[in-house]
């Protein structure tokens, strides 16, 4: 795909592609994107034990950073496994123009930046003790053929409706919640109202959050019981 380096409001920079008009986060600024919608109403909310993590999708990998940043935050006994998905993968220049490492205080940061984008496709990385690493290149919707344990939360952050429809549409969240353990949570810098009624029809509980920068509303979405 053809893409182009844009800085964002908070300073961190971010990938556009200009012939879908669409940036891989907001121009409001991506890290405090991330920060806000993964982190604060993501892993925040449920690190309390080993966890799995599943991504849609992988990207510039700054969700993945974010999440060792606060993971090097923590005692560390904790195990996260992390699994994320990329059809497109980012060139060596991208990383090196993006500099996200840059933005963290740890200077370990910009090694494992470089290491989560180096490390080999389809197999697992320990990419610093109990902090387990899989990013697969594949499509989105080969996700039921993954063999991954069951998911304690989900970084729903795939592109826009307006730009991928497809990708927020019934068929796709099945996939997810078929992988995703019953008290699992799914957020996503999405409100739509269409993504609302599809995962309460999948027997969601569905939580209206405040949104990041420039985005009034986002949604957390908690796997319930069969039944419930």
């Amino acid at each position: 795909m053809n893409r182009e380096i844009k800085t964002t409001s908070d300073g961190s920079k971010t990938l556009y592609i200009k012939d879908l008009n669409e940036n891989y986060h907001s121009h409001h600024g991506a890290l405090q994107e991330a920060i806000h919608v993964f982190i604060k109403n993501g892993l925040n909310l449920v690190y309390f034990c080993d966890i799995n993590i599943l991504e849609l999708g992988f990207g510039t990998g700054l969700n993945v950073l974010v999440t060792i940043d606060e993971f090097l935050k923590t005692d560390k006994n904790h195990i996260i496994k992390f699994f994320t998905i990329e059809k497109y993968p980012v060139n060596n220049s991208e990383i090196d123009e993006l500099g996200y490492d840059s933005f963290f205080e740890n200077p370990k940061m910009k090694e494992y930046y470089r290491q989560i984008h180096a490390c080999e496709w389809n197999k697992t990385t320990e990419i610093l003790p109990n902090f387990f690493f899989t990013k697969y290149n594949t499509d989105f919707f080969e996700l039921k053929n993954l063999d991954l344990p069951k998911i304690n939360l989900v970084y729903y952050d795939c592109f826009g409706a307006r730009v991928q429809p497809d990708l927020w549409e019934k068929p796709l969240f099945e996939m997810v919640s078929d992988k995703m353990e019953v008290g699992g949570l799914l957020t996503t810098y999405s409100s739509k109202g269409s993504v609302r009624r599809i995962l309460q029809e999948l027997n969601f509980k569905i939580e209206k959050k405040a949104g990041p920068p420039g985005k009034r509303e986002m949604i957390n979405a908690v796997k319930l019981n069969e039944g419930f």
